[in-house]
């Protein structure tokens, strides 16, 4: 599966929009990775890429000792900040690649939304190594699907795609369709970590809906790495134009969101 690349950066320009729009992820979710990997103060976990710390909360409330590994320094600041009132919380600046970790040293490893930023051959070898014999790994991320209860705003959207975002990004091609997250895709995703030696493994889905008004959604997209990439003259442009097709069908957007979740164990 390939690997993002090269746009890491882009997130750490924006840390404080990134930590205010970015949505976290449902209850539903925590309760099934507790229940996989609990955790209680005798534990300990590791985060990697903490981003603006969207997933860390439920993790500190266990009293677990938690430690993220965070690449961008002002999102590493901006979560020092955030969760001061937590002692047992500690932020690592640099990729999870590059940063020297503990052998058998974890519970729980876990990416929320970060570890497709990760070479495959090499964080699933190094999540193994750093966990303790029997701890977990889990992955999750969260992927939206714009406009799915408007198909006029929802092809609106796409001229705009077509006019800016695809007139600059020359080597990309637009899709024709803009599927829906599938379990199909969410069981192969899973089954990269029998080839790495973990057990156990298994996925779940969790659905939600946002709506997000006209300047929320460009907040959003404003956090997006690829959108961030773009020169600030095309950027500014295209977003202009996304907000106002939003304005002209009604205001606000609704996101569908499919969030997925793989779980995996240490042997």
């Amino acid at each position: 599966m390939p690997v993002n690349s090269g746009k890491e950066w882009t997130f750490n320009t924006v840390a404080d929009t990134y930590e205010k729009i970015r949505p976290g992820y449902p209850d539903e979710l925590y309760q099934a990775l507790f229940a996989y990997a609990p955790l209680d103060d005798s534990r300990s976990a590791l985060e990697i890429g903490i981003g603006g710390g969207q997933a860390a909360l439920p993790v500190l409330k266990t009293g677990c000792k938690l430690t993220a590994v965070e690449y961008g320094d002002q999102l590493a600041r901006l979560c020092r900040e955030k969760f001061n009132d937590y002692p047992r919380f500690s932020v690592i600046t640099g990729k999870f690649e590059d940063v020297a970790l503990p052998d058998d040293a974890f519970d729980l490893v876990y990416a929320a939304s970060a570890f497709h930023w990760v070479p495959e051959e090499v964080g699933y070898p190094k999540v193994l190594r750093i966990l303790k014999s029997g701890g977990a790994f889990a992955r999750f991320a969260n992927h939206p699907y714009r406009a799915g209860d408007n198909p006029e705003l929802f092809e609106a959207i796409n001229r705009v795609y077509a006019e800016h975002y695809y007139t600059y990004y020359t080597h990309k091609k637009q899709p024709d369709q803009y599927p829906i997250y599938s379990e199909e895709q969410a069981a192969e995703r899973a089954r990269i970590a029998d080839r790495y030696g973990f057990r156990e493994t298994r996925y779940e889905l969790f659905r939600r809906v946002r709506v997000l008004t006209a300047a929320e959604y460009r907040m959003l997209i404003g956090t997006y790495s690829d959108h961030i990439a773009m020169a600030e003259n095309i950027r500014e442009r295209f977003f202009d134009s996304l907000e106002d097709t939003i304005v002209r069908y009604g205001g606000t957007i609704s996101i569908y969101d499919t969030i997925d979740m793989q779980l995996a164990r240490k042997p």
